[in-house]
């Protein structure tokens, strides 16, 4: 009973000031809508907006066309050599992307992200009961020598934001909300009357890669108006004809290599020479820098990507007239121009093909065969494909609902990823994954634009994608401060070292995959290093970037900095850095690896003793 009062006393002593609270908040609102002149725009149904853009080396026409009363919204842009548009209907989020391919947006934060623009497009927080949203009084901030009063407010099936108010004028003066794995703060200022209203007619947005990242949009028109009719707002109709198979052809199949886990195949970029691309299910189409500068492809832009990894990487973008793999050929298409790191494969990655190869076509990797076909959609004949695991789309990247030893999540088809089963951190941690798995170790597990990526890596449970279930892959959860693997947005990731079990068939208009399990022994599966060492390829040899405490590489007296310039006698510059991987994880425990290692430009000659970490 003690304990009742005891609870009773502290809510009491703390309702004031949740109270005070609670009428502050209001009271920066109220005094919004009345800057804003609340009531004009009560009369209101429909607005476009047209702005000039210019920001990251690039410059275009953004439009946004607004249905105020019910929250729906179609943003479109035109942007240096790219074009989209992201909508909203009331219910779906939409999505088109450059190439000109529409999907309705059900992964990841992109519908919590449309039920936040359109909560701003109704100013729903002006209604007594703040339009379902709970509103918190964040206190006064300062900021550039000047002072605001901030909201933090999360609408009813969105996610948080930070809404700042100026306290003199009190109109909006930014919105802080997490997109992804970025930050985006969005600046409002010169308000000016149109209409009776007060409209910003300048908006500033930073993702935090400092100046050269910011976005400026310059209003140049604003006119209300009815509100547009549903079709306006309705995820549009895809019908592209800028693909084709070889004449007479209803597929065509190519060879690739599997290295890392990775998928390698030869495309042709506007003519050229066959290139060494990878095909990534999460990426799109990419040539990095010098491919692009030798075939005189103009690049504009530096653009923000994230990936794998805790930095920021920089990409441009172009179009091409072509690209073809096999008999398959795509036409006037735009793509990112990104730095790869060809260091960490050691491989001469020369581009990515991605989502929109894969879409354009059904398209089947074969695992056994190490084959990619792509196939005519009409002559597609499902009955042999394999169970079918519907997908949703987390932007152009497939999210497969499934569970993770009974828990219930969201997984990512992630064919450009080493990894067998990664699950993120913040899934890992509200599941207290640690606590469960304490035969583990943690290691570099992987390597993308943000450089390296470090998880924990164990025994996992069984994974089940729709009506498949995989027994106890080798999983990991990521480690990383920041990139994907460290967001709750991002779904938990299947690579290829787990897709290698199959022949993987994906149909994108109807949004399945297929998985036909590959019979008989299937080679390096779920294993993991038994070096403790990660190794990128260097001039000399391979490089160590990271070894593990306590680990056979440590014991060895391998240090990072230190460069592998030879293998059982045999000089490191004359093998691939895959198959070396390959066998430190393939290679039976106590098996000794003579290397020999040079530090400061001496080399010695080392023992390496194999030994499982997990």
């Amino acid at each position: 009973m003690r304990k009742t009062f005891l609870a009773l006393a502290v809510a009491f002593s703390l309702s004031p000031f949740a109270v005070l609270a609670a009428d502050h908040a209001a009271q920066v609102l109220a005094a919004n809508e009345t800057a804003t002149a609340g009531n004009q725009w009560q009369a209101k149904d429909g607005l476009e907006l047209r702005y000039a853009y210019s920001g990251q080396g690039l410059t275009g026409q953004v439009t946004s066309i607004q249905d105020i009363k019910r929250g729906r919204f179609v943003d479109r842009s035109d942007i240096g050599p790219t074009n989209g548009a992201t909508g909203f209907d009331g219910k779906t989020a939409w999505e088109v992307e450059s190439s000109g391919t529409a999907t309705p947006q059900e992964g990841g934060d992109v519908r919590q992200l449309a039920v936040n623009e359109a909560y701003r497009v109704q100013n729903l927080w002006w209604r007594s009961d703040r339009g379902g949203a709970t509103v918190t009084d964040a206190g006064r901030k300062s900021d550039g020598g000047k002072d605001y009063d901030v909201l933090n407010v999360v609408p009813k099936e969105g996610k948080p934001f930070d809404a700042w108010f100026d306290p003199v004028t009190h109109l909006l003066a930014r919105t802080v909300e997490v997109n992804t794995t970025l930050t985006i703060t969005t600046h409002y200022s010169d308000y000016a009357a149109t209409d009776g209203v007060q409209l910003a007619h300048t908006v500033v947005i930073e993702d935090g890669s400092g100046v050269s990242g910011q976005q400026t949009m310059k209003l140049s028109s604003a006119t209300f108006s009815a509100a547009s009719n549903d079709t306006s707002f309705a995820l549009p109709k895809t019908d592209l004809h800028d693909f084709e198979l070889a004449p007479g052809t209803t597929q065509t199949t190519v060879p690739f290599l599997l290295a890392n886990n990775h998928v390698y195949v030869k495309a042709s970029f506007n003519g050229s020479k066959p290139l060494n691309v990878i095909v990534d299910t999460g990426g799109h189409d990419i040539l990095v820098p010098d491919s692009a500068a030798a075939l005189g492809i103009k690049v504009q832009g530096a653009q923000t990507s994230t990936g794998s990894g805790s930095a920021v990487a920089l990409s441009g973008l172009a179009r091409v007239q072509s690209i073809r793999v096999g008999g398959a050929t795509l036409k006037d298409q735009p793509i990112s121009v990104l730095k790869f790191s060809n260091a960490a494969e050691g491989l001469d990655e020369q581009g990515m093909i991605g989502y929109e190869f894969i879409s354009r076509f059904i398209t089947r990797f074969d695992y056994a065969r190490h084959e990619l076909t792509f196939i005519d959609k009409k002559h597609f004949d499902p009955s042999d494909a394999g169970t079918p695991v519907p997908f949703r789309f987390y932007h152009q990247f497939p999210e497969v609902l499934g569970s993770y030893a009974g828990i219930p999540g969201r997984f990512g088809i992630d064919t450009g990823a080493r990894n067998v089963l990664s699950l993120t951190s913040p899934f890992a941690e509200r599941n207290h994954i640690r606590d469960l798995e304490k035969n583990g170790a943690e290691a570099i597990t992987g390597w993308g634009v943000g450089g390296a990526s470090r998880g924990y890596v164990f025994r996992g449970k069984d994974l089940k994608l729709g009506d498949v279930t995989v027994k106890s892959p080798l999983a990991e959860f990521n480690l990383d401060k920041g990139g994907v693997g460290s967001i709750e947005a991002f779904p938990n990731n299947i690579g290829g070292g787990l897709l290698k079990r199959f022949v993987v068939t994906f149909d994108y208009d109807h949004q399945v995959m297929y998985l036909k399990p590959i019979p008989g022994k299937i080679d390096d599966l779920d294993t993991f290093d038994r070096s403790g060492m990660w190794l990128n390829s260097s001039g000399k040899g391979f490089g160590v970037v990271n070894v593990d405490d306590d680990a056979p590489a440590a014991k060895a007296g391998i240090a990072a900095g230190d460069i592998i310039v030879a293998v059982d006698g045999k000089a490191a510059s004359s093998m691939h850095l895959y198959d070396l991987r390959r066998r430190l994880r393939n290679e039976a425990p106590g098996t000794e690896v003579a290397l020999t290692v040079e530090r400061h430009g001496k080399p010695r000659k080392v023992t390496l003793v194999l030994r499982n970490l997990i």
